[in-house]
């Protein structure tokens, strides 16, 4: 089966809103495991990130009601 950017997304809308959190490092280990390398790319800073287009759509999901906590890497559910 070939995933989309938005499959991505759903899954983390529903992890967060089921969990009340989502830490990005589970996320990325998830997003391997399940939908592929494709959804992931190295940043700036050499570290596994979350497609910027899967990002998009997972705020557009969300439409706020999941918050980006900076300091602790994480979405939480507000």
């Amino acid at each position: 089966m070939a995933y989309t950017a938005n499959d991505v997304a759903e899954w983390m809308y529903n992890e967060v809103q089921n969990a009340g959190v989502l830490h990005q490092n589970q996320a990325v280990t998830h997003i391997i495991n399940h939908f592929g390398e494709a959804f992931i790319y190295v940043n700036e800073n050499g570290n596994k990130a979350i497609d910027k287009e899967v990002k998009k759509l997972f705020k557009k999901l969300h439409g706020g009601r999941a918050a980006w906590e900076r300091d602790g890497f994480f979405w939480g559910w507000q």
